[in-house]
């Protein structure tokens, strides 16, 4: 597997191989691009924070959606990282990787391990995603091996075992 440089990644959307919408240069980075936070929901308090700031108290699981749709083409897969700010705060992330012909926004999954609390602010930047292209194509793409969050917009919790997907 090859990782896109932010040359690679310009060449793909202006080949319209991958899509990120809506992209800002500013978000580049060597090997990657940086994600936007669009909206913050702790679901055990009820939280749903699309504008200003959204404060995380201590020891709590939230969830962040992108404002960015991500589309990747049958040839690129993605992995998600979360900026290294976040985790010198206490910040704790697990993400999955992104599979080939995923189209919508993440929903990224957080725990704030510190004994404070952590503000977010809507329109910061809180994960990169790296995309990788795959050495071939595969045999299916995402929507038609599971597709459980194909299309997704804003934090989609679980679709799996709640009944909607």
């Amino acid at each position: 597997m090859t990782i896109l440089s932010d040359s690679d990644i310009i060449e793909g959307i202006m080949h319209e191989t991958l899509n990120i919408e809506p992209f800002k240069e500013d978000n580049l980075t060597p090997n990657g691009y940086d994600l936007t936070i669009a909206e913050v929901s702790i679901p055990d308090k009820d939280i749903k924070v699309t504008e200003g700031k959204a404060v995380i108290p201590p020891k709590t699981w939230f969830a962040v959606s992108t404002l960015e749709v991500i589309r990747l083409g049958a040839r690129y897969s993605g992995s998600l990282w979360i900026r290294t700010s976040f985790a010198r705060r206490g910040v704790i992330s697990s993400f999955g990787k992104i599979d080939a012909g995923f189209e919508g926004t993440l929903t990224l999954s957080a725990y704030n391990g510190s004994e404070k609390e952590v503000e977010l602010d809507i329109g910061n930047t809180f994960a990169q995603i790296v995309v990788h292209e795959l050495k071939s194509m595969p045999r299916s793409l995402y929507e038609s091996r599971s597709g459980h969050y194909q299309g997704q917009r804003g934090v989609t919790l679980d679709r799996i075992n709640d009944g909607t997907g």
